[in-house]
């Protein structure tokens, strides 16, 4: 997926427009809304994540969001199976690493 906002709690060690590996485990979930939101969520900057290869259909490409005050996050795919070199990914151990130096 592809990082589409770093000023947030859960990117800040990304870059932006960063190109990170994160497992989908999913079949059939996919993110969708209405026109009006769609226009909100890009107006207000709360796309955090989009697929590359969009998996499942999202609305688009969306892969992760984030509410209005920026302290939650809506996410499909999972950071926590790439979040070590045993797993054979580590682009996800960067997304705790953010949500933890946020909180110092």
């Amino acid at each position: 997926m592809k990082v589409e906002n770093n000023k947030s709690i859960f990117t800040g060690e990304y870059g932006i427009k960063e190109e990170i590996r994160i497992p989908v485990a999913h079949g059939e979930g996919n993110y969708f809304c209405d026109d009006n939101t769609l226009t909100d969520l890009i107006s207000n900057n709360q796309i955090i994540f989009t697929y590359i290869n969009n998996p499942n259909g999202s609305i688009a490409n969306i892969a992760g969001i984030q509410n209005v005050k920026r302290n939650v996050l809506g996410l499909m795919p999972h950071p926590e199976r790439a979040s070590e070199e045993l797993l054979g990914n580590t682009d996800g151990y960067r997304f705790f690493k953010s949500v933890t130096e946020s909180l110092l």
